[in-house]
C-alpha cells in the first residue's frame, strides 16, 4: 500500500538530499581479515556491514562491502569461515551517490543497479557514509514499500499486478510534484524492465529463458514510455538446442501476452508481440528478416517493423543474442543507401495542415493537433535513422541525439532544441494521459505560455524534417 500521506512522500523524494537521510558511518577492514575475526569485530560494534579496503591484482586500491548476506553465501562454501579472507566474499565495484544529490537520484541508482546500499561521497569523492535502502525508505515514508522490492519478491501474477499499480501511482505523484518528465521516464523504464523480466521468469521454462532473449521495442525499448500503452515485444531464439516445440512456445507466448494485459499493457493493434511468429524467430531467421526489411520487403509495414526493431532493448535471457543481431544489422543498413533513405523518409510522411504555424497564433483556432504525428514521431524516427547511418548503438532518442552531436553530425545547439522539444511532447502526453484525455490536443485549450511552447516545439521539428529531407535526399526516392 502507498503511505497514508503520498504527497508528503513525494515532497521528501523531490526536496530532501542524501545528506538528510541517516547515513551509516563507514567502518573499514582490511581485505585479508578472516571472516571469523571480522564477524567478532562487527558483533562487538553492533554493525551488520563493513567497507573492505583491498589491493586488486593490478596493484590498484579498491573498495568493497561485506554484509550479512555475504556471510550467508560464504557459509555455503567448502572452506571454513576462519580460512576465508573477506576479500574472497566481499563485493567490489560499489555504486556511489553524492551527499548533495536528491533522494530521487539515490532511489533511481538503487533501482537501476539493483543494490540495497550506496556509498555516499562528498564533493572531493571521499566516502562519508553508507545509505541503506531501509534508511531511505524510513526517511521517505513510514511503511512505504518500493516497487522494485515488490517486483523482485513477486511469486504470482497478483503480486506483480500490485507492483504495476504502485508504479502507476508513483508516476502520478512524481508528475504532480513537478519532477521532470525525463527523470520519471528513466525510473519507470527501469521498473518496467524489471517487471517484465520477472514475469518472463515466472511464466517461461528456465531452459527457454537461458536460450532466448526477450526484448521490448518502440518507446518501451527507447526508455520513453511512462504510461502503459501497447505491448511491443519480441523474442530472439538461439539457433541450436530449441528446448520447446512450436506449440509449446506459442502457448508460453500467449500466457505472457495475457499476463501483460492483466498488468495493464493492452495487446498491440499491429500485432507486434511475441504471440506473432514474425516476432518470435531464431537468430538466423531474424537475420534474414532484417535483411528483407532493409531491402524494402514488406513495404511501409517493413519500414516500421525495422524501426521497431532498431529500438530493441533486452530485458531477460541472453542479451548476447540481441547484440549479435545488432552487429549483423549495421552493415546491412550502411551498405544500402536507398533502403536507409526510404527508412528515414517515414519521418516526413504526415502532412502538416496548411498555414498551421499562423493559425496556432490565433487563440480561437480549435483544429486538433496530433502531437505524435507532427511532433514525437518525426523527431524520434529522424534520430533513429541518423543513428543507424552513423553506427550509433544507443536506443534512447536523447542518447542518440547526444551521440550525433558528439560525432559532429548534428549541431549541438540544435540537439539541445530537439531534446527540449521531445521532453515537452512527452510532458504533454503524460499530462493528458493522467487526466484520461485520449483526444488530440486542441490549441484553443492552451494558455499563452503553453501555446507558445507548442509553436516552438513544432517549429523545431519542422526544421529537423527539413534537415532530414536534405540529408537523405528524399526528392530522389
Amino acid at each position: 500500500m502507498l503511505s497514508q500521506d503520498p504527497q508528503r512522500e513525494l515532497l521528501t523524494l523531490v526536496t530532501a538530499r542524501v545528506r538528510d537521510a541517516f547515513l551509516r558511518k563507514p567502518h573499514y577492514v582490511d581485505g585479508a581479515t578472516d571472516l571469523v575475526s571480522l564477524c567478532r569485530d562487527l558483533s562487538q560494534r553492533g554493525l551488520t556491514q563493513a567497507l573492505v579496503r583491498d589491493v586488486a591484482a593490478d596493484g590498484s586500491e579498491r573498495l568493497g562491502i561485506f554484509t550479512t548476506t555475504d556471510l550467508r553465501d560464504a557459509l555455503l562454501r567448502e572452506q571454513p569461515p576462519h580460512a576465508l579472507a573477506v576479500r574472497e566474499v566481499a563485493r567490489f565495484g560499489l555504486v556511489a551517490v553524492d551527499m548533495d544529490a536528491d533522494l530521487f537520484e539515490a532511489l533511481w541508482r538503487m533501482v537501476k543497479h539493483r543494490v540495497h546500499r550506496l556509498v555516499v561521497t562528498d564533493a572531493a569523492g571521499a566516502v562519508v557514509g553508507v545509505l541503506g535502502q531501509l534508511d531511505l525508505v524510513s526517511l521517505v515514508a513510514n511503511h512505504s514499500h518500493i516497487a522494485a522490492l515488490q517486483i523482485d519478491e513477486a511469486a504470482t501474477l497478483a503480486e506483480l499486478r500490485e507492483a504495476a499499480r504502485r508504479i502507476d501511482a508513483m508516476v502520478a505523484l512524481l508528475h504532480g510534484g513537478g519532477v521532470r518528465v525525463e527523470r520519471i521516464a528513466s525510473l519507470v523504464s527501469e521498473l518496467n524492465s524489471r517487471l517484465l523480466a520477472r514475469l518472463w521468469q515466472l511464466l517461461a521454462p528456465p531452459e527457454l529463458v537461458a536460450t532466448s532473449c526477450l526484448v521490448v521495442l518502440g518507446s518501451e525499448g527507447r526508455g520513453e514510455q511512462i504510461l502503459k500503452t501497447d505491448q511491443d515485444n519480441a523474442l530472439i531464439l538461439a539457433d541450436a538446442g530449441m528446448p520447446l516445440s512450436e506449440p509449446e512456445l506459442a502457448a508460453v507466448a500467449r500466457s505472457f501476452s495475457d499476463a501483460l494485459a492483466a498488468l495493464g499493457w493492452p495487446p498491440c493493434p499491429g500485432d507486434v508481440m511475441l504471440t506473432n511468429p514474425l516476432w518470435r524467430q531464431t537468430q538466423t531467421q531474424w537475420t534474414h528478416t532484417l535483411h528483407g526489411w532493409v531491402r524494402g520487403e514488406g513495404g511501409p509495414d517493413g519500414v516500421m517493423n525495422l524501426a521497431m526493431f532498431a529500438d530493441a532493448t533486452a530485458v531477460a535471457g541472453d542479451a548476447a543474442l540481441l547484440h549479435t543481431l545488432r552487429e549483423r544489422l549495421q552493415p546491412l543498413v550502411q551498405g544500402h543507401d536507398t533502403g536507409l533513405a526510404r527508412f528515414a523518409a517515414a519521418a516526413d510522411q504526415f502532412a502538416e495542415p496548411g498555414n498551421w504555424l499562423t493559425r496556432l497564433a490565433h487563440r480561437h483556432d480549435d483544429d486538433p493537433v496530433d502531437l505524435k504525428k507532427l511532433g514525437t514521431f518525426p523527431l524520434v524516427h529522424g534520430a533513429r535513422a541518423l543513428a543507424l547511418q552513423a553506427g550509433i548503438t544507443d536506443t534512447g532518442t536523447v542518447a542518440r541525439l547526444a551521440a550525433l552531436a558528439a560525432a559532429g553530425r548534428l549541431d549541438a545547439a540544435f540537439v539541445r532544441d530537439l531534446t527540449d522539444a521531445l521532453h515537452w511532447f512527452m510532458g504533454q502526453r503524460l499530462a493528458h494521459g493522467l487526466a484520461g484525455d485520449a483526444a488530440p490536443l486542441r490549441p484553443a485549450t492552451l494558455g499563452t505560455l503553453d501555446r507558445e511552447a507548442l509553436q516552438d516545439a513544432l517549429a523545431i521539428v519542422r526544421r529537423f524534417r527539413a534537415h532530414l529531407r536534405q540529408h537523405f535526399h528524399f526528392d530522389t526516392l
